[in-house]
């Protein structure tokens, strides 16, 4: 799993992330208050990361300590998606 989002995208959604993904792996639910990183499909590009307003995506392993939890929705959310 490349690359991770973290609380900051909750409640703003703003998409220009996905605009800019090459390989289109990232995903919401009429549900989910966020965008998730699907991480079959990510080819670790990290062009989602650079246009984040709200400076929401990371690489897996500079999450920032109090969201680290967000590795673990992340990958539950596409537990079932290949």
């Amino acid at each position: 799993m490349p690359f991770v989002i973290t609380e900051p995208c909750i409640g703003v959604k703003d998409g220009r992330c996905r605009d800019v993904c090459p390989v289109d792996c990232i995903e919401f639910s009429a549900e989910a208050e966020m965008f998730f990183i699907n991480p079959h499909t990510c080819i670790d590009c990290s062009y989602c990361e650079s246009v984040c307003p709200v400076n929401a995506i990371y690489d897996m392993f500079t999450v920032p300590a109090q969201w680290r939890h967000y590795i673990s929705k992340n990958r539950n959310f596409f537990n079932g998606k290949t």
